[in-house]
């Protein structure tokens, strides 16, 4: 079978020049009606298949671009709904801290009124405290004063004041010449209680 097939290529012609490059024309005619056939194969079956598998593919595609951008939209509802609640907390916290301020300075002045009061009622007792006790010692000075005035004048006079109704009249006047000349800005006269 092979020596036929060499044969028949022998006993045609071999194309020579541009011939070189042309088919023969049983061959363009089988190449056509095959490539034909394939195109019709092609045409019916197997760019349908591509189609529907492109197509879905783009609906995937177009499906997940409006997902991702529902997606987004939402980011950025939820993202201004964000900064709006920080916003809100930050103005609440403002609120907040002026309103505390405000109660500290309010307690610090009632503080400082309830001190102050403390200390006026404080001052005020020491105050009382203070005269009472130098009423106290001024009636304890004036009984010893007038004691040893009289025990003087009786010394200096030379009688006896036994009598508490003048010994108390001279103590009186003693005590009253020591405060006029106090007041005065003299010394006390040496036996003015004598009189």
């Amino acid at each position: 079978m092979l020596s036929t097939i060499v044969l028949a290529a022998e006993e045609s012609e071999v194309p020579e020049g541009i011939g070189l490059f042309i088919p023969p024309i049983s061959e363009v005619i089988f190449s056509a009606l095959a490539l034909g056939i394939l195109a019709w194969i092609f045409m019916r079956k197997v760019l349908p298949t591509f189609t529907r598998i492109l197509d879905e593919r783009t609906a995937r595609i177009e499906g997940g671009l409006a997902k991702a951008e529902s997606a987004q939209e939402e980011a950025a509802e939820a993202l201004a709904q964000y900064h709006q609640q920080l916003a809100s907390a930050r103005a609440e916290a403002a609120r907040i801290r002026e309103d505390a301020r405000a109660e500290g300075a309010q307690i610090v002045a009632e503080l400082r009124a309830k001190a102050t009061a403390d200390a006026e009622r404080l001052v005020g007792n020491a105050q009382r405290q203070i005269e009472a006790e130098r009423a106290q010692a001024a009636t304890a000075l004036r009984a010893e004063v007038g004691a040893l005035a009289t025990e003087l004048a009786s010394r200096i006079v030379g009688e006896a004041l036994a009598d508490e109704a003048r010994q108390s009249r001279v103590i009186d006047r003693f005590l009253d010449e020591i405060e006029a000349s106090v007041a005065a800005g003299e010394a006390p006269a040496a036996g003015g209680g004598g009189r």
